[in-house]
């Protein structure tokens, strides 16, 4: 049954072709862009990727789809997120619940909600800004999924009452961890809020990738001071408050009372490849999906990835 959401106002980007696409929180001015030789599509690189720094609060399509707005290299990036996802769906879907119960919280405008809505699931997005909401009523009408839309306005830490005492088969916690105050209060939130049986996806970012991205900018001093902070950050510069470790995040999630099931890295090549490629040689941007994929589950390649998705089950 739909989950009753009483007393809430009334009814992100299209997912790959294979599957839906996967959100942070109302929509942040865009980071400024830079060339750059050799990274990012088209030689063009959002400057807080070149530089190891990260744009603050950026929206959901931005955290999951990419902030340089990209469709192709977004696809990629977004593209095992949602392959566990469909996977999981699936096998949801082959024990007889086709249709599930689902919570997004900080679903922002739609980026997960409206393509999960359109497989014929029964969505509840809550998100702090009433303009992102209004943007994914907008959205989900124009895909025709308004009635399994449901846009709360509340905090993503404490969701409203009738939020908070339903129960959900999967819930979404993307690109919170790194911006919230309390982590584990929200994957406690995360953990109450899903039933038993059900799942519950997390993405957070990445500690490797920052160091990684200082040290190849040339900036071996804040390298080093992301990979000794605890809470993963290079400096009083640095636009994202905490990144994680897989070993510190899987720990976290667990704590929560939840089984982590599969861990897989987002982004562990795609930013790296330069756009000249993906658009000169044929075959480029087949063969980029493939090792994105492979590569994704396969440590240490996988703990090098700018983001980390978690798979875990109550």
């Amino acid at each position: 049954m739909r989950p009753a959401i009483p007393g809430t106002p009334a009814p992100d980007e299209p997912p790959p072709a294979a599957c839906p696409g996967p959100d942070e929180s109302p929509a942040a001015a865009r980071p400024a862009m830079r060339r750059s030789p050799g990274f990012g599509r088209a030689g063009v690189v959002p400057a807080h990727r070149a530089s190891g720094r990260s744009p603050t609060l950026p929206s959901q399509a931005q955290r999951e789809v990419g902030v340089d707005g990209s469709r192709a290299q977004g696809a990629m990036r977004s593209g095992v997120v949602w392959s566990v996802l469909r996977a999981e769906l699936d096998r949801r879907a082959q024990r007889g619940a086709r249709e599930l119960d689902v919570l997004d919280l900080g679903g922002g405008s739609g980026v997960s909600a409206v393509p999960l809505a359109e497989l014929g699931h029964r969505v509840t997005v809550v998100d702090t800004s009433a303009d992102a909401l209004a943007t994914l009523q907008r959205r989900a009408a124009e895909a025709g999924v308004g009635q399994r839309v449901t846009p709360v306005q509340g905090e993503v830490e404490r969701p409203p009452a009738p939020v908070a005492e339903t129960e959900f088969d999967l819930v979404l916690c993307h690109g919170l961890l790194e911006v919230v105050d309390d982590p584990a209060a929200t994957l406690a939130t995360v953990a109450r809020a899903v039933r038993p049986g059900g799942s519950a996806s997390v993405l957070a970012a990445g500690r490797a990738a920052a160091v990684l991205a200082r040290a190849l900018g040339g900036h071996p001093a804040d390298a080093l001071r992301a990979l000794t902070d605890p809470a993963g950050r290079w400096g009083d510069g640095d636009g994202m408050r905490r990144r994680f470790d897989t070993e510190g995040l899987v720990a976290l999630i667990a704590s929560a009372g939840l089984t982590v099931e599969a861990v897989h890295g987002v982004r562990v090549v795609a930013d790296l490849v330069p756009g000249a490629v993906l658009d000169g040689v044929p075959g480029a941007a087949e063969a980029l999906r493939e090792l994105e994929a492979a590569a994704a589950a396969l440590p240490p390649y996988r703990d090098l990835a700018g983001q980390l998705h978690v798979l875990a089950r109550r």
